[in-house]
């Protein structure tokens, strides 16, 4: 399957593991019954809903998740990582959730022919999520009955459901880290957004680098490497600042770097650390810039009001004649 962005790709295959996706419902989803689930429980479904998910929606993803003594749930995650906030999403969650309960329904036929005919038939829950780390705010109705037209007179035809919002935007540094996780490392690095902030990733509390360690497995660590790379390219970090990982990546594939996890942390924190230093000249040099641009347009400000031309202006100055004209 073709992935179409770093983003989505990071995404992608964060979702795909379970223990990983199994970290994100306990996390953010804030029901009972699913703080218990465990990786075994859940079994991928995505590939059987392809109408929706081939159509530049390589971060899509559909889980069933077994549950004991009770039918199975489904979850539907959505990942947006566009600039742009996306309005269709409970138009979209609908589409999803129908084809879901349709395949579950043809199923349980499959099994026990004209079951879903009887009384006491009843159609298993499906959580629609949407994890949002775009740079805006999320001004997109949750509720698909207020996309409506004309609500309030059909107000009983009409579909009402709410999916569950994720933003990372409503989560510090700070936050983040007392999940004490492998996503939440993960999460920690899509925050970096760009070389001038000074990042918690710098300086990892001691604490929370050892819960790390102890929760990490070595393929989870090569997984984390690749992730790490990918968004650092998402963020604009460009080599050398990104090769290390990079290189650290093939080691972890040739099998000949045994701590990977501990690698990878150096390397991201000394990454960003260079990455803010760089930043933060550029910034400086930005300044001085804009600070000797807006001096020479005052200077031939004051000269044009003196009546000198503004070609004599423009060769004092180094501004253009349209510059000057734009007074």
């Amino acid at each position: 399957m073709a992935i179409h962005n770093s983003a989505d790709n990071s995404f992608k295959l964060i979702f795909a593991d379970h223990m990983l996706f199994s970290e994100f419902i306990k996390d953010f989803i804030n029901i009972d019954i699913l703080k218990n689930i465990t990786p075994e429980d859940i079994e991928d479904i995505s590939e059987r809903f392809i109408p929706l998910t081939s159509n530049n929606r390589d971060s899509d993803t559909v889980k069933r998740i077994n549950l004991k003594d009770s039918p199975p749930l489904f979850v539907i995650a959505v990942l947006e990582h566009q600039s742009q906030v996306n309005f269709r999403s409970s138009f979209k969650m609908f589409q999803y959730i129908y084809l879901v309960l349709d395949a579950w329904e043809k199923e349980v036929e499959r099994e026990n022919p004209g079951a879903s005919q009887r009384k006491d038939f009843k159609y298993p829950p499906v959580l629609p999520v949407i994890f949002y780390d775009g740079k805006y705010s999320w001004t997109a109705e949750k509720n698909f009955f207020n996309r409506t037209y004309l609500n309030k007179a059909f107000e009983k035809y009409i579909p009402k459901f709410e999916y569950e919002l994720v933003n990372l935007n409503d989560y510090s540094e700070e936050d983040i880290m007392k999940f004490g996780n492998a996503l939440s490392f993960i999460l920690l690095v899509d925050k970096v957004r760009d070389k001038k902030g000074k990042s918690i990733l710098t300086h990892l509390p001691p604490d929370y680098e050892k819960k790390l360690k102890l929760h990490i497995p070595e393929y989870l660590s090569k997984l984390l490497a690749r992730v790490t790379l990918s968004l650092l390219d998402k963020g604009g970090y460009k080599r050398p600042e990104a090769e290390q990982i990079a290189a650290l990546v093939e080691k972890a594939e040739q099998k000949e770097y045994g701590d990977m996890f501990e690698a990878v942390i150096e390397s991201m924190k000394e990454a960003q650390q260079e990455a803010w230093e760089e930043g933060r000249e550029e910034g400086r040099e930005e300044g001085l810039l804009e600070g000797s641009q807006q001096e020479k347009l005052q200077i031939a400000l004051n000269l044009k009001k003196l009546g000198i031309s503004k070609e004599i202006i423009a060769q004092g100055t180094g501004l253009s004649v349209e510059d000057i004209e734009g007074f």
